[in-house]
């Protein structure tokens, strides 16, 4: 069905018809799928608020949603937001002209808040905490006006161990990305579809289609930062060892309250001996 070249949604127009990108093409749908139903984020009269910025990972989520949806794999409403923060030399026309073309219903939102992080960042520190609280705050008050029951973001397998070994290296705490959740005021759920689905694929993905890429150089322009730091640890991990992200991210999904030290996870006090209990034959 998707070699099928007489349906296909715009967002695919022009796809390339190597195996190479056929094959991408069908493990990009069969990750995201995956991901959607392991964790539940498909529910009744679901409207998505799938946010876009312009970059790599934001196209691949839009078109591969869009696609389930062709094909009667995703019985849910999906809008496309791009929240502009008044960065400068930002292109406003680009994804209003885009997602005209690519016939996909849309909002595309002008806040700024590029000047208020400018002004409350301290010399020195990142911008990226600030910005984000102020993103999320715009984007759940649009997903409320648009009707909408779910914020979807584009953030893949790597952007989720990344976010680990951050928390565990500068937080002192084990934590991640969740693929799913629900905000503090418990009117939204967040979702991440892309959750099962590497980088380099959505980079594939979205250089392979020709997508109209908006590069963050906001966050680009500050040398250092924490992600970046964690990306090179990772890519030489993977460099030595191929596949070594496949088995942390696996490690995630398969983790065991006892066999660590949380105490609010696991009842260490209640542990009891039971000497009365069968003991396991010994091993021949």
């Amino acid at each position: 069905m998707l070699d099928d070249d007489t349906e296909i949604h715009p967002l695919f127009e022009g796809a390339p018809k190597t195996t190479e990108f056929k094959k991408l093409r069908k493990r990009l749908l069969r990750n995201t799928r995956e991901a959607i139903e392991l964790y539940g984020m498909i529910e009744p009269g679901a409207r998505w608020l799938v946010c876009l910025s312009g970059g790599k990972d934001s196209y691949t989520l839009l078109a591969v949603l869009y696609e389930l949806k062709w094909r009667g794999l995703l019985p849910v409403d999906l809008i496309a937001c791009n929240l502009d923060q008044g960065q400068p030399g930002f292109p406003a026309t680009v994804l209003p002209e885009f997602l005209e073309r690519m016939q996909v219903p849309h909002r595309i939102e002008y806040r700024d808040t590029y000047s208020v992080v400018m002004d409350k960042t301290p010399a020195g520190r990142t911008f990226c905490a600030l910005c984000s609280r102020l993103r999320r705050a715009n984007l759940y008050r649009i997903a409320r006006e648009e009707g909408c029951s779910a914020v979807v973001l584009g953030h893949h397998r790597d952007d989720i161990l990344e976010t680990f070994f951050m928390n565990l290296f500068h937080g002192g705490r084990l934590a991640t990305m969740p693929p799913k959740l629900v905000n503090e005021d418990k009117d939204l759920f967040l979702y991440r579809p892309l959750a099962h689905v590497a980088e380099k694929d959505c980079e594939a993905f979205a250089k392979a289609m020709n997508y109209p890429i908006i590069p963050c150089d906001l966050c680009g322009s500050q040398d250092g930062l924490q992600r970046q730091q964690v990306k090179a640890i990772l890519d030489g991990w993977e460099a030595n060892h191929p596949g070594r992200r496949n088995v942390l991210f696996r490690a995630l999904t398969n983790a065991r309250p006892s066999h660590l030290l949380d105490s609010k996870l696991f009842d260490f006090l209640g542990l009891a001996l039971d000497p009365q209990g069968e003991r396991n034959p010994p091993a021949d």
